[in-house]
């Protein structure tokens, strides 16, 4: 679904644009981080001896995970073995039942159903649509079986294990209303008597977070002198839909497009490949999320704007304590509520260039040798990384 808007958005006070509510919001984000009390605690370290995994007499049990699709991917190099790598180490006895469904939501019913069938205890499911997914939520619950819904808001399900989400497009879009202002100041646009316009590129309608994301970026845009040129809702979050949507819009808008508001790195790649493919140098600033390493070498290089990394070791490792104590009984703190549904939430970080060393490479999230590969080796010594 494509939404053309030539009007700005409505005027508003610079508040919201300083620095210092920007670091009210992340300050709020991190407390929930450090809230997480003993769950995220022991979740979040990767020195756990063995001999810690579990305690004598312990029930064991069965874990289900259910995850969307492998287009993105922290899914598969992330997500998935450090998920399974703690649910060993916290419970050895137990068993994991794995499946991805390839962002077919009939597929991942029958997936969750195989799952409940063999008996189950806890299934954490990442739903590829939500709505579908509620019909996993009654059959779970109708056989006693706890659901903690994973990234994605479930309805109904008995934990939330996520991000911010809304806070994420905030930071997406305070980065490339920035970017795009210091563009126009210096290629004249303002003083031809144009204002700016961007690009807005979401994810599926089918992904409730994709709304929140969408949410954030407008707030970000709330009140600013650009030109939201059109806006697009990419199936199954799919990069090469992203591509040709893109595609069509710069043959539609011609030179008017000044930034583009990508809602994952995935999608920012399509978007990049496009603008690349219509001759556009340098690429008009785009965003992105997820921290994937394709990203970080396109922000090391110039190519994207920024990415927002998302700690998704954490996450996993979050909800694979959480499950674990689920799955002897016990009932976890919470430190919010979302739909009535107890949630823990994780804050996100922004990185542009500068940050790539202290939060990319220092956190262990890719090396410099997976970085700096031969192409990206100039990119890499600008930006200190290597010498």
């Amino acid at each position: 679904m494509t939404t053309v808007r030539t009007a700005p958005y409505g005027h508003r006070s610079q508040g919201l644009r300083s620095h210092g509510r920007l670091a009210r919001l992340l300050a709020v984000a991190l407390a929930a981080v450090l809230a997480l009390s003993v769950l995220a605690a022991c979740a979040s370290s990767d020195d756990d001896a063995p001999g810690e995994a579990a305690s004598p007499g312990l029930r064991a049990g069965t874990v289900g995970l259910l995850l969307p699709e492998a287009k993105t991917a922290r899914y598969e190099t992330t997500d998935h073995p450090t998920f399974v790598s703690v649910v060993e180490r916290r419970c050895p006895e137990c068993e994991v039942l794995y499946a991805n469904a390839a962002q077919d939501a009939a597929d991942q019913l029958q997936q969750a159903e195989s799952m409940l069938s063999r008996g189950v205890d806890v299934l954490v499911l990442d739903a590829v649509d939500a709505v579908a997914a509620k019909s996993i939520v009654v059959q779970a619950q109708r056989l006693g079986v706890p659901v903690v819904a994973y990234d994605r808001f479930l309805d109904g399900a008995d934990y939330y294990v996520s991000f911010d989400n809304e806070l994420i497009g905030f930071l997406m879009g305070e980065a490339l209303v920035g970017a795009v202002k210091a563009r126009a100041e210096e290629d004249g646009t303002r003083a031809a008597g144009r204002r700016p316009g961007v690009l807005l590129v979401h994810g599926a309608t089918t992904d409730p977070n994709a709304e929140a994301l969408a949410a954030g970026v407008h707030r970000a845009l709330e009140g600013e002198d650009i030109d939201v040129l059109a806006e697009y809702e990419t199936p199954d979050w799919s990069p090469d839909m992203a591509t040709e949507w893109v595609e069509g819009m710069l043959t539609r808008f011609d030179d008017q497009v000044d930034g583009v508001f990508a809602a994952s790195d995935s999608i920012a790649g399509g978007a990049i490949s496009a603008m690349k493919a219509a001759g556009l140098d340098p690429v008009p600033p785009t965003t992105g999320q997820d921290g994937e390493l394709a990203a970080v070498q396109r922000v090391l290089s110039g190519d994207q704007y920024m990415t927002v990394y998302k700690a998704t070791t954490q996450q996993a490792r979050t909800a694979a304590e959480l499950a674990v104590r689920v799955l002897r009984g016990e009932s976890p703190r919470a430190t919010a509520s979302i739909g009535g549904v107890p949630t823990l939430l994780l804050a996100p970080r922004a990185v542009a260039a500068g940050d790539v060393q202290r939060v990319i490479v220092d956190g262990h999230v890719h090396s410099v040798d997976e970085i700096c590969t031969p192409s990206y080796l100039e990119a890499c010594r600008a930006a200190g990384l290597v010498s």
